[in-house]
């Protein structure tokens, strides 16, 4: 079965790659998607030289780019990308199609995404693109960019300490710099317990970020989630990377709802349970959604069992 890896929806006879709804989503102009005129290789080359001189943070090979409408096709650039491409990455296999999984299973529990989606290249891999949500303008990108500053930059951290750090530190950022603290610790509990449920044990400093906009300052839409636990094939040593309640690992339900959501982030019983209630409802459309994912079989597998075992942990 053919689905097009925007929307994963099926695609119909007349459609070739990618869906004529998925490709509106990018752009109303669009009636088609060229591939990526790069293979993973020259990807991660162009992602090497880029490095030194992008602001876009993160240890995984990023390429900053725009999409010209009128050509179909994304292009690269150094000044004013409006979109970030990841390519696969010889380390850890498949990291595009479990990135864009894990952030298509947020969107359903209310976290904040920019919108994303796979694309197909010359070499015929996948690669992940995603919109930068700092730059809202696709006509004038740099003009109108939004203030964004990570945790780290708040709390005087580096990229060597972003893992020094606490998840009650993180909500003390919040309190202090946010202009609605109460909302924005809602969507933290979220976001927390979303990364627990998914095996997303790289949430470090770096990977929360407030946005300004209007004068408002809030948390930004997420980004960088990835079942980490799967894309390292059981390598990783802990469940989270910033501790809650003193623990990294072995975290019970405890930890996260009554201590993290009640007693340090405040929130009210009600609000928890339903946020709780929100996220079990969704479980078995994340079943859906890994199975038919572009991750390969032993992958989805694994995902799968993921989610199911932490679950037993939160509800």
């Amino acid at each position: 079965m053919r689905r097009c890896p925007i929307t994963y929806e099926e695609l119909s006879k007349e459609e070739d790659s990618y869906s004529q709804k998925g490709l509106r989503l990018l752009s109303r102009q669009l009636t088609d998607l060229a591939p990526f005129p790069y293979s993973q290789a020259e990807q991660l080359e162009q992602a090497k030289m880029m490095a030194a001189k992008l602001s876009i943070q993160g240890v995984q090979p990023k390429i900053s780019a725009t999409l010209n409408s009128k050509k179909q096709q994304f292009e690269i650039t150094e000044l004013g990308g409006t979109f970030i491409i990841k390519p696969q990455n010889f380390m850890w296999p498949h990291l595009p199609e479990n990135e864009d999984l894990t952030m298509r299973l947020a969107a359903t529990v209310g976290i904040d995404v920019p919108l994303h989606g796979l694309i197909y290249c010359k070499d015929g891999s996948l690669s992940y693109w995603i919109r930068r949500f700092d730059r809202p303008s696709l006509k004038s990108p740099l003009k109108h960019k939004l203030p964004v500053e990570d945790f780290a930059q708040l709390s005087g951290a580096t990229r060597d300490t972003k893992y020094r750090s606490t998840m009650e530190k993180v909500a003390k950022i919040i309190e202090e710099f946010c202009t609605f603290p109460a909302l924005e610790k809602e969507k933290l509990f979220r976001l927390t317990l979303f990364n627990f449920l998914v095996g997303n044990e790289d949430m470090h400093l770096k990977n929360f970020s407030l946005i300004t906009v209007d004068n408002i300052i809030s948390l930004s839409p997420a980004y960088d989630l990835l079942n980490t636990t799967v894309a390292m094939q059981n390598g990783a040593i802990e469940e989270i990377a910033l501790p809650i309640n003193g623990k990294k690992n072995k975290i019970i339900r405890h930890d996260f709802i009554d201590y993290f959501g009640q007693q340090r982030l405040g929130l009210h019983r009600n609000t928890v349970t339903s946020i709780l209630k929100d996220m079990e409802q969704q479980l078995d459309h994340w079943q859906h959604l890994i199975r038919i994912s572009f991750l390969p079989a032993p992958f989805i597998t694994a995902y799968q069992e993921l989610v199911a075992s932490r679950s037993q942990v939160v509800f």
